[in-house]
């Protein structure tokens, strides 16, 4: 809706009548126009109490005012003094970009009051733009649009809406200030993760009694030789070519993060825990914690240690302990966790076994065998169909077979031919053991974990326990999944940095974003558990800022960035996540070019 003038000469005097008229879009294309009000003429005292007038920033001087809008077509009153009279007809849209997701983001920096943590430690800090908001710049592009230093600095700041939410012109983002910023961060990250902790206990009452540790790896381009932590080493990404650095990660079980490490890259998973434990410990103190881990984390040693620190732990252990329990599992009861998934718990030598067994598994596993077993057989059956081949060919191809079947040839007894023998089906055989392949189908989709849990006050009842134990490992998923969130969703892997300051530094503000993603999660949880961080972003990237620019008859331009109202679906987000956007930023006055300060009122109608 909008005002409509309609001019009307009586007698020779013009008189001006107002109405308030409503557009509509018909099916045609065109459209029809439907008078709302009808306001008739109005004099000057009634003139006074229909003026529009708006806050703006006018960016010479400094300074907000007060600013009255009048029609183009008519003189400004002359006591008037902070009034514009614009020309419409020249105005235009400018500066299309994101707004919604950056806004969100910017609110979950807030909540976790990440604003004051880096305020009060780089406060002092000399520059000309506060740091704190370079860092949250390059925090909220992790979350949004994950991208390197130089990405944000030529590309993604001024495709988004971060200068009027930072209230910060480009030099928050030239490319030495964000290399600058990294520097300065690395010396907080133990006090960051502690204030964290204590901002998950506030906003979802977090606990931090069952905690999941899990390392895993992400790679550099470049030979790194200036980086002593870039080394070669077992990639979890398949990139064995390349330098890296191993990360070892501690999350809860709803994937809040404790605290993290870099280590080198070409470190051995079953080093690590000791040192963790340690770190935990002097950054939190003693406390009833279960530390769940994959097989390959700890040693003999580590169990040892933590059984006379009466530390808990839950540890998955390899399928050849099932043989060597075998025996004395077969009179313990089963106890059923859900459909299709039974435990049951052997207590022996200060440590609890629980045998897990689910039927789902099994299928699956054994139909995995079963292809495997079927291309060995379909390989060995063309080799000994073929009337000339020679024995050095023959080794090859059946090293090749052997390799692609993996543990699977070992059911498989091969007679080769011996040097000088000729191949023919006497030298060459291959015989299926029987017993050993149905003792493996049987034992598929068990699985033995290993426990220590010196508290009296837990679950009684050794049925009970097993179950207990068996959801504790089933949540080691969230480490996974948080290992995914930071390679994936927030772009941690290739590093291109070379100094191991910066790299920690860049590890740093991914683990920044991954923060953000895991607060984000919570919230949704609560009311759209279906509802993902990434979609939700995505969503909200739909809202986008734009500059509407005016021409005023005096040279000067209104600026008033403006974004776009919600659709349904931002709308659902927003209602999901019980959050209002907020107010328009406040238009602003720059000089312009233009030469309209002498137009008449005729010219501009």
């Amino acid at each position: 809706m909008f005002l409509r003038c309609h001019p009307r000469k009586k007698n020779g005097k013009l008189h001006r009548y107002w109405s308030v008229v409503e557009s509509r879009r018909l099916a045609n294309g065109q459209s029809a126009q439907r008078q709302v009000l009808y306001l008739g003429e109005i004099n000057d005292s009634q003139e006074a109490a229909w003026r529009k007038s708006i806050t703006v920033f006018d960016e010479d001087k400094d300074q907000s005012s007060q600013a009255c809008l009048f029609p183009a077509d008519r003189p400004i009153p002359a006591d008037e003094v902070n009034a514009l009279s614009l020309v419409m007809s020249e105005m235009r849209l400018l500066r299309p970009r994101s707004f919604g997701d950056c806004w969100l983001g910017c609110l979950l920096w807030r909540e976790l009051n990440l604003d004051r943590f880096w305020r009060d430690r780089l406060g002092d800090e000399r520059g000309g733009v506060p740091w704190e908001r370079v860092l949250q710049l390059l925090a909220i592009n992790r979350l949004c649009q994950p991208g390197s230093e130089f990405f944000v600095h030529r590309q993604w700041f001024v495709n988004s809406a971060m200068d009027e939410l930072l209230d910060c012109d480009f030099a928050v983002a030239e490319k030495d200030r964000l290399y600058r910023c990294l520097d300065r961060v690395l010396a907080h990250k133990e006090a960051l993760c502690q204030h964290l902790v204590e901002q998950w206990k506030t906003l979802f009452d977090a606990r931090f009694d069952i905690l999941l540790y899990d390392l895993t790896s992400t790679y550099f381009e470049g030979r790194c030789e200036r980086n002593p932590k870039a080394k070669h080493g077992y990639s979890r990404d398949g990139r064995g070519d390349c330098r890296q650095v191993v990360i070892a990660l501690v999350v809860t079980t709803d994937g809040l993060p404790l605290a993290y490490e870099v280590l080198s890259g070409n470190t051995a998973d079953k080093t690590t825990l000791a040192m963790f434990l340690e770190k935990i410990q002097s950054m939190y103190g003693r406390a009833r914690r279960v530390w769940v881990m994959d097989r390959g984390i700890p040693t003999e040693a580590t169990l040892k240690k933590m059984r006379e620190d009466e530390v808990a732990y839950l540890v998955g252990t390899p399928k050849t302990l099932l043989s060597k329990l075998e025996k004395k599992l077969i009179g313990k009861p089963w106890e059923s966790v859900h459909e299709g998934m039974s435990v049951k718990l052997l207590e022996q030598d200060q440590e609890l076994y629980v045998q897990a067994r689910s039927g789902d598994r099994r299928k699956k596993e054994n139909a995995m065998r079963r292809r495997k077993l079927k291309k060995l057989v379909h390989g060995l059956n063309r080799l000994k169909r073929r009337k000339k081949i020679k024995r050095d060919y023959l080794l090859e191809r059946l090293a090749v077979l052997r390799k692609e079947a993996g543990r699977i040839a070992s059911f498989v007894q091969i007679r080769k031919p011996a040097p000088g023998e000729a191949v023919n089906r006497t030298t060459f055989t291959a015989k299926l053991d029987k017993a050993a392949w149905k003792a493996a189908l049987d034992r598929d989709g068990c699985y033995v974990l290993r426990a220590h849990v010196p508290w009296e006050q837990w679950p009684a009842g050794m049925e009970k326990q097993a179950s207990v134990l068996w959801e504790w490992y089933m949540q080691l998923v969230r480490v996974e999944e948080s290992f995914k969130t930071l390679k994936s969703d927030l772009n941690l892997r290739p590093i291109h940095h070379q100094l191991e300051k910066r790299v920690e530094a860049h590890i740093l503000v991914a683990f920044l974003g991954y923060c953000l993603t895991a607060t984000l999660r919570m919230k949704l949880s609560q009311a759209a558990p279906g509802l993902t961080p990434r979609a939700a972003l995505r969503s909200m990237s739909a809202i986008r800022m734009v500059e509407v620019h005016v021409p005023t008859t005096d040279g000067r331009v209104l600026v008033m960035p403006r974004y776009t109202e919600p659709e349904a679906q931002q709308k659902m987000v927003l209602e999901t996540l019980k959050l209002e956007l907020p107010p328009q930023p406040p238009p602003r006055i720059r000089e312009g070019k233009l030469e309209l300060a002498t137009a008449t009122p005729a010219e501009l109608l």
